[in-house]
């Protein structure tokens, strides 16, 4: 999936904010505040969690997808975007795993 994939599902997202809770999903989300939005993305993540586990790794890609569309909508939530992700893992490129998180603690 392309990145300009995830732009389009992102700017589709931002659209919706304001919108009629009764006609879209992602409106009713927004209207229901960012607790609520992340608790589903907490669903979500534990949904995935469990296919990873599971017998059928294919069971993945559809909880997988719900994981990042739901982290979308809280980004958005929050004001942020895809592109704020993007910075901090360029700012992390060429570190390994344990110099970024000890980075963290200072």
């Amino acid at each position: 999936m392309a990145s300009d994939q995830l732009d389009a599902l992102e700017a589709l997202i931002r659209s919706r904010r304001g919108g009629d809770p009764d006609a879209s999903y992602v409106a009713r989300l927004f209207t229901r505040g960012r607790a609520k939005i992340a608790q589903k993305l907490g669903e979500e993540a534990v949904e995935t969690v469990i296919a990873a586990v599971g017998s059928d790794p294919s069971a993945i890609v559809p909880e997988a997808a719900d994981l990042v569309f739901h982290l979308l909508v809280l980004l958005a939530d929050a004001g942020l975007s895809l592109d704020d992700v993007r910075a901090e893992l360029a700012r992390r490129e060429g570190l390994s795993g344990l110099e970024e998180k000890a980075q963290r603690k200072e």
